[in-house]
């Protein structure tokens, strides 16, 4: 074998374990790729060729004794820079932070490790991820590999760019507002951030996730079982119960699924969005669902609030830098936090109370129906180079409006490919059940992979 790109997980451990191929010959393949097309989009952080090459033999070995460690041993995987792996640095995006090695692995990348996977190399991330693109004053600006002049969103930047790059199938990024399905919706990946706690994530936050992005459903089902499994560190995970991810399409005959196409404020769908989003609907529709048009679970109130809370917090963690590290933190970034040091206090507290009544409002549509469909992103796509779709830190979180309420809310939900603009850029469809069914997410994005086809014409760079 000697091209791996149209690969997904499971095809390559089963050519493992036939011998058709083996971890070394794989791991070469992915180094020479990332050599070849990493400089044209920056995703990747810790890159680490040797320490791969010999971890990939070691598998070799033991794949040929029948010795394996675990369901990922020998299979190349990264994790997003904030993600804590032990002897790295986390800059946190930003040339404002002490490199410190950090001391331990967090919980996704220890399990990773545990159940044989390669981490070959971390993936970029904006200042402090606080971002949805891939600009940082520490890492080189990542790119979208569907056209390189546009942004990959983020904060998950590099994970997006590396998957939509085919730099091997599993990537793990985090997500508290939208930044796991935000970028895999503008790079075409599948993008998921299960109930809240379901993958145990430190240092945990409200609302705050890990999840796989993967070009196909079937690459996050297999890496689920490792990532969520236990770890007494996150105050906020689940009681474990060993699921089984690997569950059939959905029978959608018969189920009720609410369209929502206004995000109650925020950026309006672009109408090439707005298109895409109803053909979705209309493939449910035909398979047999009920679709019900539904009223948005957010306000602009909500929103602001949690706006002027998390200027307020990030200016509380910027004061305790020197003046010097503060001059290194992105513009954009200060610009928007400074204000928060100013904010009324009662206000501030008002502003996360917000994330209540978001919490109310996402539990209270699932009343009506079965699960949701709506837009991930609004709109198509944004230069490289800008912090965020509007590019203004007065108005920083227009484009989340669709994503935010299920972090608040710790519904699990998805983003799909569900087609492409004129321009040929991805769309995302976003699927999300009720909380603790996150296997109804996974069967429904089964079942709507299925009526779309696999996605054949990956950036080739």
């Amino acid at each position: 074998m000697n091209d791996f790109a149209n690969l997904n997980t499971r095809a390559i451990l089963q050519a493992y374990e036939t011998g058709e191929t083996s971890p070394t010959e794989y791991m070469s393949w992915l180094i020479n790729r990332v050599e070849k097309v990493e400089p044209k989009i920056c995703a990747l952080y810790a890159f680490k060729p040797q320490q791969a090459l010999a971890q990939a033999a070691a598998s070799t070995t033991r794949w040929l004794n029948k010795t394996t460690i675990g369901p990922l041993d020998g299979v190349p995987v990264t994790v997003k820079e904030l993600i804590a792996t032990k002897g790295d640095p986390i800059p946190m995006g930003t040339a404002a932070t002490d490199k410190t090695p950090a001391k331990e692995d967090a919980p996704t990348s220890a399990r990773l490790k545990e159940d044989g996977a390669i981490i070959f190399a971390k993936t970029t991330c904006p200042d402090y991820g606080m971002l949805s693109s891939g600009l940082s004053t520490f890492h080189h600006l990542s790119r979208n590999p569907w056209d390189l002049s546009q942004n990959t969103g983020g904060s998950s930047a590099g994970a997006a760019a590396a998957g939509a790059a085919s730099f091997g199938t599993l990537h793990i990024g985090t997500d508290i507002g939208g930044s796991v399905r935000l970028p895999a919706g503008w790079t075409g990946l599948f993008g998921f951030k299960p109930t809240l706690g379901r993958i145990p994530i430190y240092p945990y936050n409200t609302g705050r996730s890990a999840g796989p992005m993967t070009k196909t459903v079937d690459d996050a089902i297999i890496a689920m079982p490792t990532l969520s499994k236990p770890d007494w560190r996150d105050a906020t995970s689940l009681n474990y119960k060993a699921l089984d991810w690997n569950v059939p399409p959905a029978d959608v005959r018969g189920l009720k699924i609410g369209l929502m196409m206004d995000a109650g404020c925020g950026i309006e769908p672009e109408l090439e969005v707005k298109a895409a989003i109803r053909k979705a609907a209309q493939q449910f529709e035909a398979q047999g669902a009920e679709i019900i048009e539904v009223k948005p679970v957010l306000k602009r109130e909500w929103l602001d609030g949690l706006d002027i809370f998390w200027r307020a917090r990030f200016w509380g963690m910027i004061c305790q830098l020197t003046e010097q590290k503060q001059q290194k933190i992105l513009p954009y970034i200060y610009e928007w936090a400074k204000s928060g040091g100013s904010a009324d206090p009662v206000e501030v507290v008002k502003g996360f109370d917000g994330t209540l009544s978001m919490r109310h409002a996402c539990a209270s549509v699932f009343n009506q129906v079965d699960a949701i469909i709506s837009p991930v992103n609004p709109n198509v796509s944004y230069p490289a180079d800008w912090a965020s779709p509007t590019n203004d830190p007065s108005k920083p979180f227009e484009h989340i409006a669709f994503t935010l309420p299920w972090n608040m809310g710790e519904q699990p939900a998805a983003s799909i490919n569900c087609g492409f603009s004129e321009s040929g850029m991805p769309i995302g469809l976003q699927i999300i059940a009720p909380r603790f069914e996150d296997l109804k997410v996974i069967a429904l994005a089964k079942a709507y992979e299925q009526w779309r086809g696999l996605i054949t014409n990956w950036p080739t760079l």
